[in-house]
């Protein structure tokens, strides 16, 4: 099941997105059934019908905490200089609820920051409240997946001791286009773009730590609540963004989310 996050005429909702299996890059072909509540706990058709062009996308959450794991490929782990295999822990870092956005929204790149790069990523999204889970148990606390672009000010990154600054400006964590809730994160191909000529790609089997793995190490120190969302690393070809271009992450059986790049302006 596709679930959206939807605004029209003011009003926003969640909605249910109808369509072939492979028409997920074709607004055209998909049509959406708007819900009265929260999918999570009031998922109850109101029985109208839409066409999703018709409505604008949102993120398809609104997290408390956005967990992130770095150096999680070893492709990207040698393209950013390191040494595969240093750590037996992923390395965990947090971006702030104030740095997603969705579909469509534009990427801001902050005056001076220098080089920004995109980060092509599978997120996870929790369903249910989650502590001290087990990699045998942490799948039966995940409501879906998306697609993310955990956007990296990179000189800023490689100055600062952490990595809140350069992980966490506003618009640096794009969600979308929707949570597919049925879906095996084994092995998922994960493409980033810019102007539609291809960056990134990888598959989720390369992952030094899987998804179950992740959530059981992440939830060992901290709870995870509903609609909080886990970033489980970007593959190798990360690259500079500049305004004007168009950036797209593309995870197999979900779809596409594309953002367009500008510069922000103080």
């Amino acid at each position: 099941m596709r679930i959206a996050r939807f605004a029209r005429s003011g009003d926003i909702a969640y909605g249910i997105v109808h369509g072939a299996a492979g028409s997920v890059e074709d607004p055209a072909e998909l049509s959406l059934a708007p819900l009265r509540g929260h999918p999570l706990f009031d998922p109850t058709p109101t029985g109208e019908v839409l066409a999703l062009r018709a409505v604008r996308l949102l993120a398809p959450v609104q997290p408390i905490n956005v967990v992130c794991i770095g150096k999680n490929y070893a492709d990207h782990v040698r393209e950013m200089g390191g040494e595969v295999g240093t750590s037996s822990e992923p390395l965990v870092f947090l971006k702030p609820a104030t740095s997603v956005v969705g579909p469509g929204e534009a990427v801001r790149l902050p005056e001076g920051a220098g080089q920004v790069d995109h980060e092509a990523e599978l997120a996870v999204v929790v369903g249910r409240p989650a502590r001290d889970l087990t990699p045998a148990t942490a799948l039966a606390h995940v409501w879906g997946y998306t697609a993310a672009n955990d956007v990296t000010a990179r000189d800023q990154q490689r100055s600062d001791a952490q990595w809140a600054r350069a992980k966490g400006h506003d618009t640096f964590c794009p969600l979308g286009p929707w949570i597919e809730t049925d879906l095996d994160p084994a092995d998922l191909r994960v493409q980033g773009s810019v102007d539609g000529r291809l960056r990134q790609d990888g598959r989720t089997s390369a992952l030094i730590h899987d998804v179950p793995t992740l959530l059981s190490f992440v939830t060992s120190f901290m709870t995870l609540l509903p609609g909080d969302v886990l970033l489980t690393g970007t593959p190798a070809g990360v690259g500079p963004l500049q305004p004007g271009e168009t950036v797209s992450v593309r995870v197999e059986g979900i779809g596409t989310l594309t953002n367009p790049v500008v510069a922000r302006r103080a």
